[in-house]
């Protein structure tokens, strides 16, 4: 029978052009919960006129060409398929094509489909699965990779087995046949798309009947987060079925653990893989593939005001009508900044964070994207609002709000003579400015002060936001860090956002390591999304508060910039 098998696989791979396989067990009588109607293969082949299943029992991992510049990584390609067949055909050769090119040896991993009976639908996929990374771990010598520099993506269902491989390690899928299973089944790393089955409301096999929401609804308890569980990189569309809220859940549980993990959740995607680039960036981040660069400070990097065809500086508050003085704090002012040549007739407002004790409109939060957005086209304001603190009783963002609400009315006002439109304005703030924003785009509808003249008779709401690390948006973490994490149930969005219905698309990025803990950034996107507003959200591996200020080439906290471009088009095509 093993004879058989071998001289199958062989012709099949001959077939393909020449691409190694080789079977996960010794013959059908040794592989565990055989079942006579499942098969293995991608459904390119299992679709065919001519298939004949009897050829194709034998689930397998197939070798790619070794990459020209290996980095001794390498990463398993898992398809999805609903556990019903491998159907992701395009999208491995994708992984694979564009993984080589980066240094990482690849291996398709092909499980046996459709759903076994009698047994979870992931049992005979999971068996593979923990086979499979034995065989590949037990040649990285023999191929030329680091036996704990093993990787795997996956898509769908394949998101769901490569969360099982990630998770789930120590408990054994199926007893030992022989001495390759003495052979340590861990990942080093996870890559998962679009994991299906996560909550309790799908985890048999179905869409999430209640879309992840509600308290008789929690994560899976098929994976088990044992102590060799890995970073993780999460990617879901917002708009999935199989709801995006799995992945917050499994995200939650790695923070609780402190295991390294990134988020990647897209507004108005569907069930698919999304931002593959993303990826690399955790992978880079991570040092999976080569050593990290050195870093460097964002400020050197867009370091001109070249881009700045126009200037211009005025008063927020008219003489003797600031809302709640206070002598002690500094004059709040906004600052027009004209790009060359328009692309746009949006406005996007920016300023700094500094606990609500001081900010600087020129600083590192502010000017790199100020400057970059001026080269894009785009009028930006900036803001300085009123620092430090009011004194008690007034909250420690009340003035500063006062300021962004006026600010954004002022605008409005004088959009028109400047040729732009008054109606598409977006909001952007980092730490404490990140909680400003947030602020902004929640709260519109809550009068931060009294009407001070005509001006104050326009709207403050704002078309979209940009909370970059927003801080004190949780009960455990109004004054200072989170002291939870933001990781327990008792972490609540903090009282006074409104969420009222003006409330606005927002893109989140956050620092996974921040003190002031991405979980701010994650429950006001599940906050958003329970209302139906479609946010964007990024956490950045084992980085802290402020990571842009200085940065490694090819990392997220590198690009992030490009992020907020990339959000903002919907809001800003002409």
């Amino acid at each position: 029978m093993k004879k058989i098998f071998s001289i199958i696989l062989l012709s099949v791979s001959l077939q393909l052009g020449a691409l190694e396989r080789q079977p996960l067990w010794p013959g059908i009588d040794k592989m565990p919960d055989f079942q006579p109607h499942q098969i293995a293969e991608m459904t390119n082949v299992s679709k065919a006129p001519d298939f004949n299943p009897e050829e194709y029992r034998m689930p397998y991992i197939e070798w790619y060409e070794k990459p020209s510049n290996p980095n001794g990584a390498c990463m398993i390609l898992i398809s999805g398929g609903g556990y019903y067949n491998c159907c992701d055909v395009g999208l491995v050769e994708q992984w694979h094509k564009e993984l080589t090119a980066l240094g990482v040896q690849c291996v398709n991993f092909v499980y046996r489909t459709s759903r076994p009976k009698g047994i979870p639908i992931y049992q005979t996929a999971w068996e593979d699965g923990q086979r499979a990374v034995r065989l590949v771990r037990s040649q990285a010598k023999k191929r030329g990779f680091d036996p704990e520099k093993i990787g795997a993506i996956g898509m769908s269902a394949g998101g769901h087995l490569t969360l099982l491989l990630a998770t789930s390690s120590q408990t054994p899928a199926y007893e030992p046949i022989d001495k390759l299973d003495k052979t340590p089944c861990h990942i080093n790393w996870a890559v998962a798309n679009a994991p299906a089955y996560v909550t309790t409301d799908g985890e048999t096999g179905t869409e999430a009947t209640r879309d992840g929401y509600g308290p008789d609804v929690a994560l899976s308890k098929a994976f088990k987060f044992d102590d060799h569980t890995c970073p993780v990189s999460l990617h879901h569309g917002g708009r999935d079925p199989y709801s995006p809220n799995g992945s917050t859940l499994v995200y939650r549980q790695l923070r609780r653990m402190g295991i390294p993990a990134e988020l990647h959740l897209y507004p108005n995607k569907w069930h698919g893989a999304w931002g593959f680039e993303r990826a690399v960036e955790f992978m880079t981040q991570m040092g999976y593939l080569g050593p990290v660069q050195p870093e460097v400070p964002v400020m050197e990097r867009f370091a001109s005001d070249d881009d700045r065809a126009g200037y211009k500086k005025e008063a927020v508050w008219p003489e003797g009508k600031m809302p709640d003085r206070q002598e002690n704090q500094c004059e709040p002012y906004i600052e027009w900044h004209f790009p060359h040549q328009l692309s746009t007739h949006a406005i996007q407002i920016i300023y700094s964070g500094g606990s609500y004790m001081g900010n600087d409109p020129d600083g590192f939060e502010v000017a790199p994207v100020r400057r970059y957005l001026n080269a894009m086209g785009v009028t930006v304001v900036t803001l300085k609002y009123r620092t430090p603190r009011p004194a008690a009783p007034l909250a420690k963002h009340t003035t500063a709000w006062q300021d962004l609400q006026r600010a954004i009315r002022i605008v409005r006002s004088e959009a028109p003579s400047h040729g732009l439109d008054p109606n598409r304005i977006g909001i952007m703030g980092s730490s404490a400015g990140g909680h400003l924003t947030l602020m902004g785009v929640t709260s519109s509808m809550h009068s931060a002060y009294r009407p001070v003249d005509a001006i104050d008779k326009l709207p403050c709401n704002v078309q979209w936001g940009i909370a970059i690390y927003p801080a004190y948006a949780l009960t455990d973490g109004l004054e200072k860090g989170n002291t939870t994490g933001g990781n327990d149930d008792s972490a609540v969005l903090a009282p006074e956002f409104s969420f009222d219905i003006k409330t606005v698309p927002t893109l989140f990025i956050h620092g996974d390591a921040d003190s002031w803990a991405s979980m701010n950034s994650v429950k006001t996107w599940e906050k958003m999304r329970a209302m139906g507003i479609q946010s964007e959200l990024h956490t950045l591996a084992t980085r802290k508060h402020c990571f842009q200020r200085t940065a490694s080439p090819g990392t997220g906290s590198y690009n992030w910039i490009d992020r907020i471009w990339e959000y903002i088009q919907p809001f800003i095509k002409e």
